[in-house]
């Protein structure tokens, strides 16, 4: 009988750099392949530093750059087999790349995409819901009768984590079933449904983040939104919301439509979307409203945009970003500004902290994880002065959490996930965590009976 291993790259006690080596027989697959942020980066650039000997595929659970961000390193240390992910991952992880290795190297577009095309030319799309057979040991992938000793079955189910995002199952020979989570989503949110426990998990690798606390919920996110807003607007100002492209900014816009429908919002105060790579994400979003969930699919069969309103006001050029972060800068004038990125490592959002920051009038809002070590961390912990670029700056503005913009599950919603599940697993494994969360929720488990690793 072929028993299975694990080897984690990355992302096992730590929220960043996922990427896990699943092994049965004298084969393996890689789960994601992401990069290190904040104190989890151990060089200044990514690393691959495993060996690549027996590996024969890589399945991607989602496009953040925590899962994907070290492809391109994975292909330089001569990985070269397919890559499985869904339709809207595959589509979306050509724009994360680009955006991270201009970044990253400062590489300009034509090199960005000799890399970007490398990749993309290794993808295999994979539709949900289908178990699809691979034998790895074939010349190249194939899906063939599930006879073979040494196939295995995958199948992609939605995490609700953002666009694309899923859950795999992984059948080996022997019939047992290894689940890896990816990164599961909240419940109830109302652009992406919610996931589904799966009916087999004898091996459960289940991601963390929240694991010790619970988010507020969908209606007290928005009303909570709605105060930030109404404080804000009482003494002029900016509100700043840096936001992942993918996901937090979708979920942003959503809540927002809403209060200008609702007539909650002046329809006059615009909504700057200061990100083009956030821009193109939320274009694929539109593309995939299939993917949408239940109340989302609602709005568009009232003719309603939730994420292409009039108010929405898109800054395409640099140019046009810093004429607009000085404007507001110099006139003290009420805009909400969603720019990218979440952690406030780069992107164009850090421009705005840079000059607006030290202006009380200012509100940040944080929408999502902080990673340790990031500038994001250090603002939301209440640094009076943070460092960008090198240069000290002080922070006069009001900084608010929202952990209702999580795209990541609490806890309720991860015990919900693990208790539907038919049959208890006979593991569980905690990873994409850390180790103080992982701890308090591995006990928690273990108080219901579960066997934890």
């Amino acid at each position: 009988m072929i028993s299975h291993s694990v080897k984690h790259h990355g992302g096992h006690h730590t929220v960043t750099g996922s990427c896990h080596e699943l092994r049965w027989g004298d084969t393996s697959i890689l789960i994601d392949c992401g990069l290190f942020q904040g104190h989890d980066k151990t060089s200044e650039e990514p690393t691959v530093e495993f060996s690549l000997d027996d590996i024969c595929g890589l399945v991607l659970t989602h496009s953040h750059i925590d899962h994907v961000g070290r492809l391109p390193w994975l292909l330089a240390a001569g990985f070269n087999h397919p890559i499985y992910c869904t339709p809207a991952t595959a589509e979306l992880v050509p724009l994360m790349l680009e955006d991270g290795l201009k970044l990253q190297l400062g590489m300009s577009h034509s090199q960005a995409h000799k890399v970007i095309d490398a990749v993309s030319a290794l993808m295999i799309p994979m539709e949900y819901g289908h178990w699809y057979t691979i034998d790895w040991f074939a010349d190249s992938a194939s899906w063939l009768t599930k006879s073979a000793e040494l196939t295995v079955d995958i199948r992609f189910n939605p995490a609700g984590h953002i666009l694309g995002s899923a859950y795999v199952e992984f059948r080996l020979p022997n019939d047992e079933v290894v689940v890896f989570s990816g990164d599961l989503g909240p419940s109830q949110t109302p652009l992406l449904p919610d996931p589904i426990s799966p009916p087999q998990a004898d091996y459960l690798y289940i991601e963390t983040t929240y694991g010790d606390q619970c988010h507020e919920s969908v209606e007290d996110r928005s009303n909570r939104l709605k105060a930030i807003i109404d404080r804000s607007l009482s003494d002029g100002g900016v509100i700043l919301i840096p936001a992942f492209s993918v996901g937090r900014t979708q979920e942003l816009l959503f809540d927002i439509e809403q209060l200008m429908h609702e007539r909650e919002l002046d329809s006059d105060l615009p909504i700057i979307l200061d990100s083009p790579m956030a821009s193109r994400v939320t274009e694929s979003y539109r593309r995939f409203k299939a993917l949408w969930g239940k109340e989302a699919k609602a709005r568009l069969a009232q003719h309603r945009h939730p994420l292409a309103f009039e108010q929405c006001v898109k800054i395409a050029d640099f140019h046009a970003h810093q004429k607009l972060v000085n404007r507001l800068a110099s006139t003290g004038e009420s805009a909400i500004v969603v720019a990218a990125s979440g952690m406030c490592e780069g992107g164009r959002i850090v421009n705005y902290l840079r000059h607006l920051l030290p202006d009380p009038r200012t509100d940040v809002i944080f929408a999502g994880y902080q990673a340790r070590g990031t500038l994001g961390e250090a603002i939301l912990r209440g640094d009076s002065e943070v460092f960008i670029d090198g240069e000290k700056i002080s922070v006069a503005a009001h900084i608010h959490a929202m952990s209702g913009y999580s795209a990541h599950a609490d806890k309720a919603d991860l015990l919900r996930f693990i208790q539907g599940i038919p049959t208890p697993p006979k593991e569980i494994h905690l990873i994409h965590g850390e180790p103080r969360t992982q701890a308090e929720f591995a006990q928690h488990l273990r108080r219901l009976g579960y066997q934890v690793i």
